[in-house]
């Protein structure tokens, strides 16, 4: 039995593109603290009708489902027992670590009174019937086991001396002894609060368009987000093996491609059938706003699968041009869902203000430079095998 060797990426941390996002960083930390000094008004267009704004739709929505990586690729791993792919396992959970992490930081910030975040652990302030309550502690919960799970890339980095003289090396055999109950959380929690995310617009009624309002909500967020966990997973390989001409991996993301084509197909067919039981198909053609959002989430969620089905999968191009489409769908799906389409009534109106936008823009920079900062001083990308 073989074993895969993880080793560090090496080189230099503080390049130009690195500066160049920390600047980025820095404006929005700036634009963080006038939150923070001068409340939320000062910095955001939310209002009474529009409570939920960027931060919470692109940092928490749409970004924990690009940090599904990991969770996608555990389940494939690990429930389906397809071990060909565990080399893109721990790149895939260094995404999904800074993916929900900086999620949460995104929420810190939108919250008003966010002095009050630790009632969210008080049982007594609980509303057990709330989905907001479910999605809080499961994405709460899926951080520690993110992080506990990477755990072992900053033991394998530190010195065995260091490690023995710490007890850090019965740490190391601790984990990885039970890491299978890791594992399953790590399957467990995301299923669970990637599927609440769209069971919370059921909430909003009548508010949410006839096109995207529907009881299957919580499945096609759930399958979407799946796809998106492997459309990340070829999206960031891909770069960082142009980047820094790392090992190509395109044999394992042709197999890759079908699976993902699978879930593609999969939410496509769910969607449509359902409007059309619903008898909600002419919303589709109405030539209006929401039925060319419809028609254009539809061509997205479908260029993939011709295009990872077809010889085009062996091509590295063409599995970056899939996999952007796959993310693109999925994204542009949430944002219709929980923004673009929201008809709250009594004409509130609702677009983002430029320091919003900063945040959002320095939080994914953020995610970035500790990415790169990760693979080339951890042992996180696979380096090679050794015998067991």
């Amino acid at each position: 039995m073989s074993a895969i060797i993880h080793r560090p990426l090496g080189g230099k941390i503080v390049t130009k593109p690195f500066l160049i996002l920390g600047l980025f960083v820095l404006i929005s930390a700036y634009f963080i603290i006038r939150r923070f000094l001068f409340g939320m008004g000062d910095v955001s267009n939310m209002n009474n009708g529009f409570p939920i704004g960027t931060w919470v739709v692109l940092d928490v929505v749409i970004g924990t489902a690009f940090g599904c990586g990991g969770f996608a690729m555990a389940l494939l791993i690990y429930i389906f027992n397809r071990h060909t792919y565990h080399p893109l396992m721990r790149p895939a959970l260094l995404g999904g670590v800074f993916g929900y992490t900086l999620g949460g930081l995104a929420v810190m910030v939108d919250l008003g009174r966010y002095w009050h975040a630790f009632h969210l652990l008080m049982p007594w302030y609980a509303q057990p019937n709330s989905v907001i309550l479910e999605v809080g502690l499961c994405v709460m919960a899926y951080i520690t086991v993110l992080w506990l799970e990477f755990w072992p890339a900053f033991l394998e980095r530190m010195p065995l001396g260091f490690k023995r003289r710490f007890g850090l090396d019965k740490l190391q055999a601790f984990l990885k002894r039970y890491m299978y109950v890791l594992v399953a959380l790590g399957v467990l929690l995301p299923t669970m609060h990637q599927s609440s995310l769209g069971t919370v617009l059921l909430i909003l009624g009548h508010k949410l368009p006839p096109l995207w309002n529907t009881q299957w909500l919580p499945l096609l967020f759930l399958s979407s987000a799946l796809a998106m966990g492997y459309g990340v997973v070829m999206l960031e390989a891909t770069l960082v093996n142009r980047a820094f001409n790392t090992p190509s991996e395109v044999r394992l993301f042709a197999r890759l491609s079908r699976v993902a084509a699978g879930l593609l197909i999969g939410f496509s067919v769910l969607r449509w059938a359902d409007v059309m039981v619903r008898g909600q198909l002419d919303l589709a053609f109405a030539g209006d706003l929401n039925g060319n959002l419809f028609l254009l989430e539809t061509v997205l969620f479908l260029a993939p699968v011709f295009i990872l089905l077809s010889e085009r999968r062996w091509s590295q191009r063409w599995q970056f041009l899939g996999a952007v489409c796959i993310l693109a769908a999925g994204s542009l799906y949430r944002l219709d869902s929980y923004l673009i389409t929201l008809q709250p009534g009594n004409g509130w109106t609702y677009f983002p203000s430029a320091p919003e936008l900063l945040i959002t823009i320095g939080i994914v920079c953020l995610e970035i430079m500790l990415y790169l900062l990760f693979i080339k001083t951890l042992p996180v990308l696979p380096g090679g095998t050794a015998k067991a």
